[in-house]
């Protein structure tokens, strides 16, 4: 028996959350026969003889097993972190289900991974046939960090109870998908603050060891349902909070209690010009150049412990991350910031007022349901905002795009339920804004969008995109009519829209191998693209999509970000600066952040990053207009 135990019924406190506690202790206790998981699922496993006669539905075509094998295995070669829809396997319900086959197929990530399917760490274990290991009762003293152990990343459920050991090697913290670990019965005085890292444990068993307190790291597992502590000599202070009130709320004190990491290094600034190229960029006086800040900062009202439970509370309030947010706007001074998730109160009472002391004025919206709602509830709604350095840059024009609007605009999408189903109820927007530079007469379009995050619904992110780029080409050709104005003979005079810089940043909620990236970079996308999922979008699923605005991502130059938005479930390039390489070059972009940090912190924000997003930031230079090609002199 471990330390700790109880003693008598009148010494323990009986909660709830304290009868499971024993309930599973006393279950573990009876596990320390050597690989006793393992060989009570064998015998559980084994065919048991029906007497009864299974009733089944005559009327049922059985898909043939071929077909089932194809699916599967095309599913597996097109995105190996992609698991059948059913986490059960055939054996354990003693029937195959005949619909896994086509809901394979019809899964929103089987062909291109969507945001929600992007490779990540914590995201679906690689494909194995078997996700649980018993290494219980035999006895092993130490596992050495190299051991083959920690390359079974794909395992769920890891069994190392009853045996000698005393320590764990923090290189546990590779089996990022454990959702069950058990430690129990060994001789642990400590655990490794790297356990924080698995994310997914939902138990966590430590029974009968010889543990005095927990590290505060374990604060970050928000998805853990039980702590298992009985039979230890645990700090009282910890063993009550369990006893009382339980796991989670154990969890949120060892969170909220967690000292502040030390912060990462600064990202680095990636200069794409040789050094004569800046040199010469320098000297050249008629040479424009500008930057460019895109940053979703994570509006307060999705800023819950629902969704960032490994945050702790100070850290994720918003009277802490505005200040953050704030400091790193103000100290890259870029000439433009796009923001989004900003809601109507941020950017009234606290953006417009600390903004305009560094000369920036602002462009705002808020998404189309504030339309329906009172006056508190609208303040909360949030929206794209667009702040430009006013002692440089003249405001032309600000245009909203509602796509819901737009879609409804189209002729040729009136007719197709498709549209009332899937874009209308999305209320996604971007702003555009037209600027014109006080001393040259450069005109810049800059366009600041938020789109739909689903995965499910990558579709309508590829035809809200679809409907930017068509409003965007719109807004261009009007703007390049506009005649220059009289006091500046000098200004640049564009003969069609796609002659003008133009910047399109935002959010847009879509991996690099998404059909939106490809869109934007190529020009088109065919009518029968995967990620219009065969739904019906008029001329955009009979031609295709197709623009001429010659875009690419500023980051792609410079080989694009490791990761933009970065969560336990989600760690990717999601958010991009686009610009015209046609009028603009890029001259450097902000790097990522420090790989080495990204490895011990389980995600953002934290007590460093503000937002689950990072800003992203590129500088680019004005290419002079090419003048018009001289025809040859007639004989």
């Amino acid at each position: 028996m471990g330390q700790g135990s109880p003693g008598s019924v009148t010494s323990q406190i009986i909660t709830p959350h304290w009868q499971q506690q024993l309930l599973k202790c006393e279950m573990i206790r009876s596990s320390r026969s050597s690989h006793h998981r393992a060989r009570a699922s064998a015998m559980a496993s084994r065919t048991v003889i029906k007497s009864a006669i299974p009733i089944t539905n005559p009327n049922l075509v059985k898909p043939s097993p071929t077909a089932n094998a194809d699916v599967t295995d095309a599913v597996s070669k097109t995105s190996p972190d992609i698991r059948p829809p059913s986490s059960t396997p055939a054996s354990d319900t003693g029937e195959s289900s005949p619909n896994v086959a086509n809901a394979a197929v019809n899964h929103p990530s089987s062909t291109v991974a969507p945001i929600a399917e992007a490779p990540r760490p914590t995201a679906k274990p690689p494909q194995n046939t078997w996700s649980s290991l018993d290494m219980g009762g035999i006895n092993i003293k130490t596992i050495p960090p190299s051991s083959p152990l920690f390359s079974f990343t794909f395992l769920i459920n890891l069994y190392l109870n009853h045996n000698s050991l005393s320590s764990v090697p923090p290189a546990i913290a590779k089996l990022r998908h454990l959702e069950l670990l058990d430690l129990s019965g060994n001789n642990l005085s400590t655990v490794p603050p790297e356990l924080g890292m698995l994310t997914q444990l939902k138990e966590l068993y430590l029974f009968d060891n010889h543990i005095g307190t927990l590290p505060p790291e374990l604060g970050s597992l928000h998805q853990l349902q039980t702590i298992g502590v009985e039979g230890n000599p645990i700090d009282a202070s910890l063993k009550q909070i369990v006893q009382k009130d339980g796991t989670s709320a154990l969890i949120s004190y060892l969170r909220d209690s967690c000292p502040v990491p030390a912060p990462a290094p600064e990202r680095l600034w990636k200069s794409l010009l040789s050094s004569q190229e800046r040199e010469t960029i320098a000297a050249d006086p008629s040479t424009e150049t500008f930057s460019v800040l895109c940053y979703n900062i994570l509006c307060e009202k999705y800023a819950t412990e629902r969704l960032y439970g490994y945050t702790p509370s100070w850290a994720l309030s918003w009277d802490y991350r505005k200040e953050l947010i704030l400091t790193e706007i103000m100290n890259h001074d870029a000439d433009f910031l796009c923001l989004q998730e900003v809601d109507i109160a941020q950017y009234e009472d606290y953006f417009v007022k600390h903004l305009q002391g560094q000369e920036y004025e602002g462009v705002y919206w808020p998404k189309s349901r504030y339309k329906t709602m009172s006056d508190a509830d609208r303040r909360q709604v949030d929206g794209c905002a667009t702040f430009y350095k006013a002692n440089k840059y003249n405001l032309i024009e600000r245009q909203l795009i509602e796509f819901s609007t737009v879609a409804m605009q189209r002729p040729d999408f009136k007719k197709t339920d498709d549209m009332f189903n899937r874009v209308l109820g999305k209320d996604h927007i971007a702003v555009i804004c037209l600027f014109e530079a006080k001393d040259t007469g450069t005109r810049i379009i800059l366009a600041n969008a938020h789109i739909h995050w689903d995965p499910a619904y990558r579709d309508v992110k590829l035809v809200q995109v679809a409907l930017l780029v068509d409003e965007i080409e719109k807004i261009a050709a009007n703007f390049a009519r506009l005649p220059p104005k009289p006091d500046m003979p000098r200004s640049p005079v564009y003969s069609d829209g796609s002659k003008i810089p133009l910047i399109i940043c935002g959010d847009f909620n879509s991996v690099p191998s998404s059909g939106v990236y490809e869109f934007l970079s190529n020009g088109s996308v065919p009518p029968d693209h995967p990620d219009f999922m065969s739904h019906l979008y008029g001329r955009y699923t009979t031609d295709g999509l197709r623009h001429r605005l010659g875009l690419k991502s500023a980051n792609a130059a410079a080989g694009e970000l490791t990761l933009t938005n970065y969560t336990p479930s989600f760690q990717g390039v999601i958010d991009y600066i686009w610009y015209s390489t046609g009028n603009l070059a890029v001259n450097g972009v902000l790097g990522g952040v420090d790989r080495a940090y990204l490895e011990k912190v389980v995600g953002f924000p934290n007590a460093h990053f503000p937002s689950d997003h990072v800003c992203i930031i590129s500088e680019f230079r004005v290419k002079p207009p090419r003048a018009p090609a001289l025809l040859p002199a007639p004989p």
